[in-house]
């Protein structure tokens, strides 16, 4: 019997390792809800409820290939990249928090731009930085890890004024990042299980995030959500595009950055903790879900097209430039 390349035909699409396992836990939760709740192993491997131990198996193992005596340039790539869209989503929610209110615009409060636009995923930007970078780039994802989840959405509103964040939450998030780095550094056999472990956590990391969205999310959202996933993918994809050239892109510019302009699956989980620790916020924490849900799903579609054709607009000006050469 002739084997059949699931991994290089799902490779071909761009991130696809990461997108087609999230979509088709979506699709399964959407009409399939049931499949992921009969209990036992399958729930515990393919529902939502093991999103968050896959997310923080990912990020031990990012902080295990982090290595302090060779930390430089990947570190570097990685704080640019964090710090460039921190700042941007930051930036959208306060100004529409100040002028609008915790209300925020067509129904798109700060809470859910600064949870959506703060919050990238990791591991497609390591996918996609695999794909169109060097080694440096995909490097970058051990900094970049940290905005996988509420942290930097916790810090955001806190450090605002928008919320009062209990200090707790936040270390939790940072212990299996400080961890792996830890044991990655003691013993070097503990770096090289975790980075040949990662490429297997992807796909699960995928469906379990796919798992805890549904198709009529973006439904329910209606507009709001669209918008804010195309705002989420413009102003950092474009923004961290720019950015990362400016900075690296001296020799030969690159896609790589525009692979943060996306929304993690995670992030869905983002504004009812955030409303579970400041019940001010609690009353828009239900809307703000179903649009982060929303733009999710956008960003997991549309992210890595727009590195792609990023990619190719660059070969075309490098092959220009060669020509006129």
């Amino acid at each position: 019997m002739k084997s059949v390349k699931i991994i290089k035909t799902v490779e071909k699409f761009p991130g696809g390792m990461m997108v087609i396992p999230l979509l088709l836990g979506c699709v399964v939760n959407t009409f399939f809800p049931g499949f992921l709740g009969i209990g036992g192993f399958t729930t515990a491997l393919l529902s939502n409820k093991g999103a968050s131990t896959f997310v923080g198996m990912f990020i031990f193992c990012c902080g295990a290939s982090i290595n302090v005596r060779q930390i430089g340039e990947p570190f570097y790539k990685g704080a640019v990249l964090t710090f460039t869209k921190f700042a941007i989503g930051v930036a959208i929610g306060v100004i529409v928090g100040k002028i609008f209110g915790p209300a925020g615009i067509f129904t798109i409060t700060p809470l859910a731009i600064i949870a959506a636009i703060t919050n990238s995923n990791s591991v497609m930007y390591s996918i996609l930085a695999k794909q169109y970078g060097v080694p440096t780039d995909v490097g970058a994802v051990s900094v970049l890890s940290l905005n996988d989840g509420p942290f930097f959405t916790m810090i955001a509103l806190g450090l605002t004024g928008m919320a009062d964040i209990p200090f707790m939450s936040i270390v939790a998030v940072l212990v299996p990042l400080g961890l792996g780095m830890l044991l990655g550094n003691l013993d070097e056999d503990v770096r090289e299980l975790c980075e040949k472990g990662m490429p297997i956590i992807i796909p699960f990391n995928g469906f379990c995030l796919g798992a805890g969205m549904n198709l009529m999310d973006v439904i329910n959202a209606g507009v709001p959500g669209i918008i804010l996933g195309l705002v989420s993918m413009i102003s950092t994809g474009f923004g961290c595009y720019w950015a990362y050239n400016f900075f690296f892109g001296r020799k030969k510019k690159t896609a790589v950055g525009a692979g943060v302009g996306n929304t993690a699956g995670n992030a869905v989980a983002t504004p009812p903790a955030i409303g579970a620790a400041d019940p001010s916020l609690a009353p828009y924490a239900a809307a703000a879900t179903a649009q982060v849900a929303a733009a999710c799903v956008i960003t997991a579609l549309l992210c890595p097209l727009l590195t792609a054709w990023l990619h190719k607009r660059l070969e075309k000006k490098e092959l220009g430039k060669a020509g006129q050469g």
